[in-house]
C-alpha cells in the first residue's frame, strides 16, 4: 500500500523532515515555480510551505487528494483559507513558534532607541567619531508601557523587569489578578501614553485597532518618549507618526511592520529618529525550526485522523459528524461574545443543551475560547493555545451539558462574567436541512437572526419612532440594512435590536446613531471566518 505524499514546497530544516517520520513519501518542489507546484500537488495529501508559496483556490483545485496545508510560520496571507475550508482541506500554522523571537526583537528595538545603536554604527562606519552626538538614556527606573498584555507582552514584561523599569500596561481584556501576577499595573490607554518613556504595542490588527495610535494619542506622549511596533502594520497611523517624529513631538520610534510591505514610498523611511527593520519578528533560525517541527507534527496528526490543535479553519480528529457543524457556529458565538464584552472576562460557561449532549462535545469549549480570543490577542488563536490564553488571563471556564432543550433541538450558550460584575451571554443554534447558523439569544433577549459578517447590536429604551431614527441615519450614510430583529421583555422597557449590514459602518456614523437613540449598549461586531 502506497504511503501518503507530503509535498515540501520551500526550504525547511532537517528537523522538520525528521518530525514527519517514515510514514510518508516526501517529495520536494519549488513552490515559487507555479506550473511545477500545480503538477506536484496532484498527488499530495499534505503540502508544507513558508511565505513564498501561494496556495490559492487554483492550487487547491489542482490537488484532489489534499487534506492539509501546513504553513511553517504564523501568517496565512499566502493561503486562501476560505477556499481550503470549502474543499474540506485543513489549514494549520505554528502560532507560538515566533513569540520569543518577537519579544526579543522588541527588547532589541527598545535598547537601540535608548542608546542610538544603529545611528552610532552608521556614523562610525562612515569614518566619523561623534560620541557626544549619540548620548543616550538608561532604561533603569524608566516607565515602559505595554499595549496588549498577551503572551508576547508577558514575555517582554519578564525581560524588562531585569532592567529595573516600571512596567504599566493597557489591555481591556486582562484581569487585575493576572496583571498582579505579572507584576504590572494596568492603566487606561491615555494614562499609559502620558506616563511612559517607552511604549510598545502588541495588539491584533482588527477594525477597532487599526490606527489606534494616531495624532491624538501621539500628542499625549512625552517629547522624550519612544514608541515601538513589531506586532502588525497599521496599528500606528503612519502619517501621524511621521508628523510627530519630524516635529519632535516624540523622540523616536522603531518599526518592524508597515501598512504596505515593503514600504517603498513611505515617508518614514530615512528619518533620523526612526529605526526600521524588514519584518524580522519571527526571522530567527530557532523560530523557523520550531515552526517547521510544529507543523510537521500537525500534519502527522491530521493524516492520522486525530485532533489537530493548531488547525485554523477546522478541528481535525475523532469528532462525531453530528457535533462537527457546531464548531464554526460556536467560534462565531465566541466572537459575538467578545464584541459585547466591554471589559476583562473572569469566567465563561459553555452551555450545550439538546441531543448534542449524547456525544463528546468537549471540542465546543475549545471552539468557544478560540472565538472569544480571535480578535482580542495579537497572536494567532488555535485549539491548543486558547485554553492557555484563558488561563493566563485568570478566566475560569466550564463546559455544562443539559439534555433539556425546550425550544430548539440543540442550543449552545456562552455565558460569562466580567471584572465589573456584569454578565454577558449569547446563544446560537443550527436550523433546517442546510444547518443555517442562527443567533437566538443576546443577554437574555430571545430572537432568531442568521449570523452574518457584520452585525450591529444596540440596546435602548423602547419608544415609538426609534427604528425610523437609526434607519434614517444609516440610510443617509449609504449603509444597507440587510436584516433586522428587535426583541423586548415588555412594552416601554428596554429593547434590543440586532442589525445585519452589508458593510462595516464608519465610526462617525456609529457615534451619531448611538447618540441619537441614547443607547445603553451599542456595538458593531465583524465576524472573521
Amino acid at each position: 500500500m502506497s504511503k501518503p505524499v507530503v509535498l515540501i514546497a520551500e526550504e525547511l530544516s532537517p528537523a522538520t523532515v525528521d518530525a514527519l517520520g517514515p510514514d510518508f513519501e516526501i517529495r520536494k518542489v519549488d513552490g515559487t515555480d507555479r506550473p511545477a507546484l500545480l503538477s506536484a500537488l496532484a498527488d499530495a495529501a499534505a503540502v508544507l510551505i513558508r511565505s513564498a508559496t501561494k496556495v490559492d483556490a487554483e492550487a487547491i483545485a489542482a490537488a484532489p487528494n489534499l487534506r492539509v496545508v501546513a504553513r511553517a510560520g504564523v501568517g496565512l496571507d499566502n493561503v486562501d483559507v476560505k477556499a481550503a475550508t470549502t474543499a474540506g482541506v485543513m489549514v494549520v500554522n505554528a502560532p507560538t513558534s515566533n513569540i520569543i523571537s518577537a519579544a526579543e526583537l522588541t527588547i532589541g528595538h527598545i535598547l537601540s532607541l535608548a542608546r542610538h545603536i544603529p545611528a552610532g554604527h552608521a556614523s562610525l562606519s562612515a569614518g566619523e567619531w561623534k560620541r557626544s552626538a549619540y548620548t543616550g538614556t538608561e532604561l533603569y527606573e524608566k516607565t515602559v508601557g505595554i499595549i496588549g498584555l498577551g503572551r508576547i507582552g508577558a514575555l517582554i514584561t519578564a525581560r524588562l523587569q531585569a532592567f529595573g523599569v516600571e512596567v504599566i500596561a493597557y489591555d481591556p481584556f486582562i484581569t487585575s489578578a493576572r496583571a498582579q501576577q505579572l507584576g504590572v499595573q494596568t492603566v487606561s490607554l491615555d494614562e499609559l501614553l502620558e506616563r511612559s518613556d517607552f511604549v510598545t504595542i502588541h495588539m491584533p490588527r482588527t477594525p477597532e485597532t487599526v490606527g489606534m495610535i494616531g495624532a491624538e494619542q501621539l500628542a499625549k506622549m512625552k517629547n522624550t518618549a519612544y514608541i515601538v511596533n513589531v506586532a502588525r502594520g497599521g496599528l500606528i497611523d503612519e502619517q501621524a507618526l511621521h508628523d510627530a517624529l519630524v516635529s519632535g513631538e516624540i523622540a523616536g520610534a522603531a518599526l518592524d511592520v508597515f501598512v504596505q510591505e515593503p514600504p517603498k514610498e513611505s515617508p518614514l523611511i530615512g528619518l533620523p529618529n526612526l529605526i526600521a527593520t524588514p519584518h524580522l519578528g519571527g526571522s530567527t533560525d530557532d523560530a523557523q525550526e520550531k515552526a517547521g517541527v510544529s507543523v510537521a507534527k500537525s500534519v502527522r496528526l491530521a493524516l492520522a485522523g486525530e485532533l489537530v490543535p493548531d488547525a485554523v479553519n477546522v478541528a481535525g480528529g475523532v469528532i462525531d459528524p453530528y457535533v462537527r457543524p457546531g464548531i464554526p457556529l460556536v467560534e462565531k458565538l465566541g466572537q459575538l461574545f467578545s464584541g459585547l464584552a466591554h471589559g476583562a472576562l473572569t469566567s465563561l460557561d459553555v452551555e450545550v443543551r439538546g441531543e448534542l449532549v449524547d456525544y463528546d462535545v468537549s471540542v465546543l469549549k475549545l471552539a468557544a475560547l478560540k472565538g472569544v480570543f480571535t480578535n482580542v490577542v495579537s497572536e494567532t488563536v488555535s485549539y491548543v493555545n486558547a485554553p492557555l490564553l484563558a488561563e493566563q488571563r485568570g478566566v475560569q471556564v466550564r463546559l455544562i451539558t443539559e439534555a433539556d432543550s425546550p425550544e430548539y433541538r440543540n442550543v449552545i450558550t456562552l455565558r460569562g462574567a466580567l471584572a465589573d460584575g456584569t454578565q454577558v451571554s449569547v446563544a446560537g443554534t443550527l436550523t433546517g436541512p442546510k444547518q443555517a447558523e442562527k443567533l437566538v439569544g443576546v443577554n437574555g433577549y430571545e430572537l432568531e437572526v442568521p449570523i452574518a459578517t457584520t452585525h450591529i447590536i444596540m440596546e435602548y429604551t423602547d419608544r415609538p419612532g426609534i427604528v425610523a431614527v437609526y434607519g434614517r441615519e444609516f440610510g443617509e450614510a449609504g449603509i444597507n440594512i440587510a436584516g433586522m430583529q428587535i426583541a423586548r421583555r415588555e412594552a416601554g422597557g428596554s429593547a434590543l435590536s440586532v442589525l445585519t449590514v452589508d458593510s462595516p459602518v464608519p465610526a462617525d456614523v456609529l457615534d451619531r446613531v448611538r447618540e441619537a437613540i441614547d443607547a445603553t449598549l451599542f456595538v458593531e461586531i465583524d465576524i472573521t471566518e
